[in-house]
Formats: structure tokens, C-alpha cells, sequence
């Protein structure tokens, strides 16, 4: 017989589900955004002279925080049991 899976593994299985495609996705993104625009033309963005290395992981980071938050509407919307009078 099966046992059920503790909170714990849980959490890191929906954590596994959410973070590694949005991973991907932001590397393809961030491919595809830096082969458009030279990092030397967005380093003085904000006021801060940064290094090209520097804008490169901003942009990973913030296109991996997109990316997750739209893995996680996925989940979300997933596994909310449809109702009656759907709001749309």
C-alpha cells in the first residue's frame, strides 16, 4: 500500500514542479532578450553603473520571477476544484 506523502515532500515536489520549468524558461527568455539588447545599453538603468555580468543576472533573475509566478497561477488554478457559476 501507498503512503501518503508528508507535507514536507510535498512542498518540495510543488516547489520542484514550479521553479524548474520557469528555470528554463527564463534562460530561453534571457537568450532571447540579450541577443536584442546589449547589456551596455541597459547597465545605467536606475541610476548605478553596472557590469555587464551584473545586468546579465538582474535580467535572469527578474525573467525567473515571472516565469515561476506564472508556474505557480499554473498550479494554482490547477487545483482549484471548478465551481458552478465560474467567474468568467
Amino acid at each position: 500500500m501507498r503512503r501518503p506523502d508528508s507535507e514536507g515532500a510535498r512542498m518540495k515536489r510543488i516547489s520542484m514542479i514550479v521553479l524548474w520549468p520557469s528555470f528554463l524558461v527564463a534562460a530561453l527568455a534571457e537568450g532571447f532578450f540579450f541577443s536584442l539588447f546589449a547589456p551596455d545599453e541597459l547597465e545605467h538603468l536606475g541610476g548605478a553603473a553596472l557590469t555587464p555580468m551584473a545586468v546579465y543576472s538582474i535580467g535572469f533573475l527578474l525573467f525567473w520571477t515571472l516565469c515561476a509566478l506564472a508556474s505557480m497561477l499554473t498550479c494554482y488554478l490547477l487545483t482549484v476544484p471548478e465551481g458552478h457559476n465560474p467567474p468568467f
